[in-house]
């Protein structure tokens, strides 16, 4: 049995593959607990695993919105803070761990981890080309000097970094990586055990945009509400808590809710409207459907996912001030039988016969084995 130590942060997409992780390693024996912030416990705690919350690192909250070049740098210092090092270290000090895994976004974290010499997993939770570029050019990396920090060397000496998505879509895929770069695969989400071919559902589109605070997402949404209306398809649209669904208008084959488990709604959908965000898109493509995406932060990671997919001809990629009409066109040309129903079939069907958290958890088994048998030398 392993002592293992997850090190997160107050995000959207990064939190579902380390639970996914976290669950199989505790599935496996190993002893597992986490490292976060504050407001995290209940979500983390309702899957079984003791929390530890964050008393020296800055204050963050996925649900403030954090606009314009201000809300890059109070994002920016969220990564480079040192505080999450600090209680890394603190906690390990009270109770040892074998092995910590960390966010990639957490660079204070990962450096403390590296300065101690622990035995280190870097968690990479979307394309690797993106984190890739994002360490490599503009204002992270000069903010991560600053502090002392080399992002891109904490990732590679790392005993293992972890990309837990779909290895084909990742352009970082098509040329040599370090040694310690693996693709685990997508950490799968609860899926029924057969389904239903997508030709033989009733049409049911779901929207689903950031679960974070994000300009313009207000907006987004409605566009999309008045695309979707007279549509020959039930709509449900999920606002996620930045959003108040009550200050939206609907038409009468929609439904908008704050929250409904996409589990509910994906086995039976046939077309998903999001935002490019990794963990979404990877469920929709898991469950075989296609998506029309609206990319809603430039910053992020969304623009390149949606890209990606429209290069497969699985999605349509929009900017997220397209007009209705714009918005309507797409999903008519999504809605019915082509050949992107058979491109995300086949995409659906890669996805599910992977589980990314069973090839973490067998990595980490590998590594801890493997530290063991050099500690008894």
């Amino acid at each position: 049995m392993a002592r293992i130590l997850f090190v997160t942060w107050d995000g959207g997409g990064n939190v579902p593959p380390a639970l996914g992780i976290a669950t199989e390693a505790r599935n496996r024996g190993h002893q597992v607990r986490f490292l976060g912030h504050a407001q995290q416990r209940r979500r983390i705690e309702s899957h079984g695993f003791r929390f530890t919350p964050y008393t020296h690192a800055r204050p963050w909250q996925s649900t403030t919105r954090h606009p314009g070049i201000a809300g890059v740098y109070q994002s920016l210092a969220v990564f480079t803070d040192a505080g999450p090092g600090i209680d890394l270290l603190e906690t390990v000090a009270r109770e040892p761990a074998d092995v910590v895994v960390v966010d990639c976004f957490l660079y204070g974290a990962l450096q403390a981890a590296a300065d101690a010499h622990l035995t280190r997993v870097t968690l990479v939770h979307t394309y690797y080309e993106f984190m890739y570029r994002g360490v490599t050019r503009g204002t992270t990396p000069v903010m991560a000097r600053l502090k002392g920090q080399r992002p891109l060397r904490l990732w590679t000496s790392s005993d293992l970094a972890l990309v837990t998505t779909e290895k084909d879509l990742d352009p970082a895929s098509r040329r040599s990586l370090p040694a310690s770069v693996h693709y685990t695969g997508v950490v799968r989400h609860p899926m029924p055990s057969t389904l239903t071919p997508v030709s033989e559902r009733d049409p049911l589109i779901l929207v689903s945009l950031s679960s974070l605070n994000f300009g313009g997402q207000q907006r987004a949404l409605q566009n999309i509400l008045e695309a979707v209306a007279g549509l020959p398809a039930h709509t449900v649209v999920t606002t996620g808590p930045s959003v108040d669904p009550a200050t939206f208008t609907a038409g009468p084959n929609t439904e908008v809710h704050g929250y409904v488990p996409h589990e509910q709604i994906l086995p039976t959908a046939t077309l998903v409207i999001g935002h490019g965000g990794h963990d979404t898109t990877m469920r929709a493509l898991a469950h075989d459907l296609p998506l029309v995406i609206l990319p809603i932060h430039p910053a992020l990671d969304q623009k390149m996912i949606g890209r990606s997919l429209e290069q497969r001809g699985v999605a349509r990629c929009l900017r997220k001030t397209a007009a209705p009409e714009r918005i309507r066109s797409a999903v008519g040309e999504l809605l019915v039988a082509g050949p992107h129903r058979v491109t995300a079939a086949t995409l659906g069907a890669r996805i599910r016969a992977h589980d990314g958290a069973v090839h973490a958890a067998d990595l980490i088994d590998h590594l801890t084995i493997r530290e063991r048998r050099k500690g008894v030398r």
